[in-house]
């Protein structure tokens, strides 16, 4: 008998009203995994987060990797997202056939960079994704009915503002037909206004409720990057659906900062 697999839900389906409405009108919340460590991964999913973002940008994660991780979240009840490198229509290809099926596009700087972006996460003739879903965990090996023609419906695309040119075009990028959401980081978006590793500045933060606004104006959800606890709430009372709250590598830097410095203080002074 022919296996039927149904496919994990996506990153849209946490902004469905059915699903704000069982979060009780909270935004999402979720965290980067950096480590590239399939157990860390699975620790982190079990946790009772929304989502997890693999950083394929800045952290080594190769598509091996990611895929291992996809796997290692598969049996808990969290939405794997995965930040590719850059938008680039091979490796936006190569992982969504991994089975990932939220992608978070970095660097997306214009209306053209964001039709660049759903282009390649889509079949022909909407877009220009190559065929390979037989040989891929995407489809199960086609054990998903029907999934060429579903596939449109399945993927997420998130693109990421993230300069000054973005915040200006932002408007234009969010109403690109097939962006689902925006993800706004604030650490690029500083430096690109030359106030890099300030991205608490006024300045920087008002750009970042600026572009919150446009894209709920545009029907769209978006979120953004927020370690700090106080920023984070200060974006989710100015809008923001989903906030990125954590990094696997982050948690475990302060957590052992902390055992340092309980245990292994400076020494008394010899007399």
């Amino acid at each position: 008998m022919p296996i039927r697999l149904e496919p994990q839900p996506g990153l849209k389906d946490l902004f469905t009203t059915s699903a704000r409405a069982g979060r009780n009108g909270r935004p999402a919340a979720g965290m980067f995994i950096s480590s590239g460590d399939p157990t860390a991964t699975e620790i982190c999913a079990s946790a009772g987060l929304d989502y997890l973002l693999l950083d394929g940008e800045h952290a080594p994660l190769g598509l091996e990797t990611v895929q291992a991780q996809l796997r290692a979240m598969a049996g808990y009840p969290v939405v794997p997202v995965v930040r590719v490198p850059a938008l680039d229509t091979v490796l936006v290809k190569q992982y969504l056939d991994l089975g990932a099926q939220s992608l978070v596009i970095p660097m997306v700087d214009s209306a053209g960079d964001a039709e660049a972006a759903v282009r390649a996460m889509h079949y022909p003739p909407r877009g220009v994704r190559g065929v390979g879903s037989a040989l891929a965990r995407s489809a199960r090996w086609n054990r998903i009915p029907d999934y060429l023609h579903r596939a449109a419906d399945l993927v997420t695309l998130v693109v990421q503002v993230e300069s000054a040119a973005a915040v200006e075009n932002a408007e234009q990028i969010a109403a690109v037909d097939g962006v689902d959401g925006v993800f706004i980081g604030p650490s690029d978006l500083a430096a690109s206004m030359g106030l890099i590793g300030q991205q608490d500045h006024p300045e920087v933060v008002a750009a970042v409720k600026t572009v919150v606004d446009q894209v709920k104006a545009a029907g769209k959800f978006v979120g953004v990057n927020a370690f700090a606890a106080d920023r984070a709430r200060d974006y989710v009372a100015a809008g923001a659906d989903f906030v990125n709250v954590g990094a696997d590598v982050a948690l475990l830097a302060r957590a052992t900062e902390t055992l340092a410095d309980t245990w292994c203080g400076a020494a008394a002074p010899i007399e």
